[in-house]
């Protein structure tokens, strides 16, 4: 344990006083946090609470650098979608765009409602699983039944009411949630340090080299989530977006390398066999009591926010492809319904891994739309340098379609 007095009620300190910092209105109501809020809730949703044990599995005491790998992936693929906000947007927007980038980026937004639904089931078994941790269950089954009973209160809400409802409480839950994980990131500091950052040795299972990187590639879902900058503009002008997502995903790339980088020191406390998604609650616990009951409450409402968004998003796509034919209403009842059959026939880790694969598919659609329009840039050192920008990442995603697996 930390070793200063009232050591178990400094988190809960640190975690008000950020809490108290966020909601001031300053900040609270400028346009620029706002537009930040939405990618940067979604990326460092579900990812930042299974990371760390995930991470571990696969790459023991060099797990800092595997989330550098992963983060260097995300901001490239990022720098692919502020190319499509400055560059095609416009286009769409005016009905100029060419038939063949049409269908590219029809064919991305169903691909992203695949993904969503997949992403839906992952968030919502996720939340399943630290309730029933809370309470000292970890059953599959019981986990599943759980997960199907939330899915169908947001899939029914959203039919007979409308999901906006529930979004209201999206800034706050997302509020708190930054809270206790800065609170978290303070205190795994301060453990650390008073130990040398030298706690013990951890040494990942026994993989192929190919096996690692067929794993680290079924955890691209980890940082998803900077993509809903694009689909913002109703609300933001494209300049807010592009900035604001690139702030997102800088300030998220230092929570979640700064995170991995103290959990790792602790690691070797995970006893085999215990790589589950609630790992993190076993670890916190020697840092402070405080800590687990402070994440299953973070866990709750980022994966429960997490989902509405995505549903939200999901819905939208929906009727847009079926051309109106299936309105938002009943397009919330046959998501919410395919995430629990879902959720029956997979176990957490495969639907990261599935998850990984269809957002993989969509920022590869993503890059084609921009290879289309690379001959907007003017300069011939820029258009070369996005030309391999763009390139490198397809085959990257290319990569993550064919060889992800699961962590299992």
């Amino acid at each position: 344990m930390i070793d200063f007095p009232m050591a178990n009620y400094v988190p809960l300190l640190i975690a008000l006083c950020l809490t108290w910092l966020l909601l001031r209105p300053p900040i609270r109501h400028s346009q620029f946090w706002r537009a930040t809020v939405t990618p940067l809730a979604s990326i460092i949703g579900s990812g930042f609470l299974i990371i760390a044990p995930l991470l571990a599995k696969i790459g023991g005491s060099l797990a800092p650098w595997f989330m550098l790998a992963i983060i260097l992936v995300a901001y490239a693929i990022g720098e692919i979608i502020r190319f499509n906000i400055r560059y095609a947007e416009r286009l769409f927007l005016d009905d100029t765009a060419s038939l063949q980038l049409r269908v590219t980026e029809r064919f991305s937004n169903m691909a992203l409602s695949i993904a969503y639904i997949i992403s839906i089931a992952f968030y919502i078994r996720l939340l399943a699983s630290f309730v029933l941790n809370a309470f000292g269950v970890n059953s599959e089954v019981e986990g599943q039944i759980l997960t199907t009973i939330v899915l169908l209160f947001i899939g029914v809400t959203g039919w007979r009411w409308g999901l906006h409802m529930l979004e209201r409480l999206e800034v706050y839950s997302v509020t708190i949630k930054l809270a206790i994980i800065g609170s978290l990131l303070v205190v795994l500091f301060h453990y650390d340090f008073s130990h040398g950052f030298t706690n013990g040795a951890f040494e990942p299972e026994h993989l192929s080299i190919a096996e690692r990187l067929r794993m680290l590639a079924g955890m691209l879902l980890v940082v998803q989530g900077f993509e809903t900058s694009r689909y913002l503009g109703k609300e933001y002008s494209s300049q807010i977006r592009i900035q604001s997502m690139r702030f997102a995903q800088w300030l998220s790339a230092g929570i979640y390398l700064a995170f991995v980088f103290m959990i790792t020191p602790i690691l070797y406390l995970l006893e085999p066999g215990t790589f589950d998604e609630t790992a993190i609650i076993y670890l916190v616990n020697y840092v402070a009591i405080i800590l687990p009951f402070m994440l299953v409450g973070a866990a709750i409402m980022s994966q429960f926010s997490a989902a509405i968004g995505d549903t939200l998003g999901a819905g939208g796509l929906v009727e847009e492809e079926t051309q109106q034919r299936l309105p938002t209403a009943r397009a919330y009842l046959v998501i919410t319904g395919l995430a629990i059959t879902l959720v029956w026939f997979a176990d957490v880790f495969e639907i990261v891994t599935l998850a990984s694969r269809a957002f993989a598919v969509y920022y590869l659609a993503q890059t084609f739309v921009a290879l289309q329009l690379i001959s907007k840039i003017t300069s011939y050192k820029q258009r070369l340098g996005y030309l391999a920008l763009f390139g490198t990442t397809a085959l990257l995603l290319v990569g993550v379609v064919i060889f992800a697996i699961p962590v299992g």
